[in-house]
């Protein structure tokens, strides 16, 4: 008949949903901790308990190690002594040697060694049973109960055990309070450490595509593929679809009759707006659907290698295509991966009129050169040089690498350069000196005008009083009458 103590721990295994068995094992160990503490020793004391009594039997543990490695005799012996004992032993076997009248009274300390080494047992093994649980599980959405809040995070009950909804994973544009039902999607498992293990977020753009894999069908079973999320949580999100068959629209799957899907996962982001568009293999024509609503006039590839695009649109389209704050622009280029550059018309009309412009004064200024004539400067141009500076600093390589332009053409063009451009600096040098000269003249003569605009009071008032003081008088101030009786 099994022991109390056993039904105990059965029970708290079910309850727990952990193996019985490793709750035995925290509870031989904790024992063995507790008899550590009571008997104030350095052996290597084990415990193990006997199911259908209920006791535990200690006994102390010494391995058999070679004479060389002998270091503690009380956790070790020796291969000779070993073998005296039993004739069999081998290095590492190890001996027990039952403790005597081990069913003691334990003592407040070891009672709470003991405890210690059960709680710390039994939560390793809800830690492992939940990784095992959920490790392979994350993108699932998972339901539960709002419990409490801890300094903005938000614990989530989900029956054995709990998650956690940090902060930056909330949406802003949502509230709940304890009790409230709540799903989320999991994002990450934590094997070790402190605090709940599972972390799930309601800002994720999992989240979004979970919703539309429950409400869509298509979606579910592979017909409709959703390509990329870009998401700013609680107030828009852009979702890309592409369909495996012909005859099946995406877009229309997932927004569905009168709306209906699409509202479905709507509702559950708390009115989230939601901006459906198709895959396009593309990339100019990808651009043009993630920038809906705005009507697109152009669109460019500026640089594949940085996966960089210009767009084109009119003056009343501007604000649409870029959206608020930046919004519609910033969603549309995380989900087409490429970096978006929204100009309207004018602003490329005047970029263009500038450049032509740069270009008509960067021919002028190559076709001064000597010796240059406009075909050469032509080909300068094409080849990338806007100044003579940029050619004065082209190596001969650079220039005998331009079609037309041999080595001998080369050095004359590049000594032209040099000589045009020492004479540039000449020319800006003594056009600085003659304005730092203009500067110091007016700066002299502003201080001229100064002096001379000075009261002559003080100059006036200084010579009266040295005539006083001349004639022995005091000096005064102002003009005043004299006064007296007229003596």
């Amino acid at each position: 008949m099994s022991s109390e103590l056993f039904q105990t721990i059965e029970q708290i295994g079910r309850e727990k949903g952990i193996d019985a068995e490793i709750i035995i094992q925290a509870v031989e160990e904790a024992y063995a901790a507790a008899s550590r503490k009571y008997y104030h020793s350095k052996e290597d004391f084990a415990a193990r308990f006997d199911r259908e009594t209920g006791q535990f039997a200690l006994f102390s543990r010494q391995t058999v190690v070679a004479d060389e490695e002998f270091q503690d005799p009380v956790t070790e012996i020796i291969l000779e002594d070993a073998r005296e004992i039993r004739p069999d032993a081998e290095i590492g076997t190890v001996f027990e040697t039952v403790k005597e009248h081990a069913e003691l009274p334990l003592t407040r300390i070891a009672a709470q060694a003991a405890k210690q080494v059960i709680y710390q047992k039994v939560k390793e093994a809800e830690r492992e049973l939940v990784w095992r649980e959920y490790g392979d599980r994350i993108g699932e959405l998972l339901t539960g109960q709002v419990k409490r809040f801890d300094r903005g995070d938000m614990m989530v009950d989900l029956g054995r055990t709990e998650a956690v909804i940090p902060r930056r994973e909330q949406s802003r544009a949502e509230h709940y309070n304890p009790g409230d039902r709540i799903r989320a999607v999991l994002v990450n498992v934590e094997r070790q450490g402190k605090g709940p293990q599972l972390t799930v977020s309601r800002a994720s753009e999992l989240l979004v595509k979970k919703l539309f894999e429950m409400e869509v069908p298509e979606i579910y079973d592979g017909t409709v593929i959703i390509v990329s999320v870009a998401r700013d949580a609680g107030e828009r999100s852009k979702v890309s679809v592409r369909s495996k068959e012909r005859d099946v629209d995406p877009v229309g799957a997932c927004v569905g009759m009168k709306g209906s899907r699409v509202q479905a996962v709507i509702r559950e982001l708390r009115g989230e707006k939601i901006d459906i568009v198709k895959y396009d293999d593309d990339p100019s024509q990808y651009v043009r659907q993630a920038l809906s609503p705005a009507s697109i006039n152009r669109v460019t590839a500026r640089d594949y290698e940085t996966r960089e695009m210009e767009v084109i649109v009119s003056e009343d389209q501007l604000s649409l295509a870029i959206g608020k704050k930046g919004q519609n622009v910033r969603l549309a280029s995380k989900l087409v991966g490429w970096r978006l550059d929204i100009k309207s018309e004018a602003e490329k009309k005047a970029e263009v009129e500038a450049e032509m412009e740069r270009m008509a004064e960067a021919s002028r200024e190559l076709a001064s050169l000597p010796g240059i004539g406009t075909a050469i400067a032509s080909r300068l141009l094409d080849a990338g040089f806007r100044s003579v500076e940029e050619v004065a600093l082209a190596s001969l390589e650079d220039l005998t690498s331009i079609e037309g332009i041999g080595e001998k053409s080369a050095i004359a063009i590049h000594d032209a350069a040099e000589v045009a451009l020492e004479a540039l600096l000449a020319a800006e040098a003594e056009a600085e000196a003659a304005a730092e000269a203009e500067a110091a003249a007016m700066a002299a003569e502003e201080q001229a005008a100064g002096t001379e605009g000075e009261e002559p009071g003080a100059e006036q008032v200084s010579e009266d009083e040295e005539a006083a003081s001349q004639d022995g008088e005091e000096p005064h101030e102002g003009s005043l009458p004299p006064t007296g009786d007229g003596a």
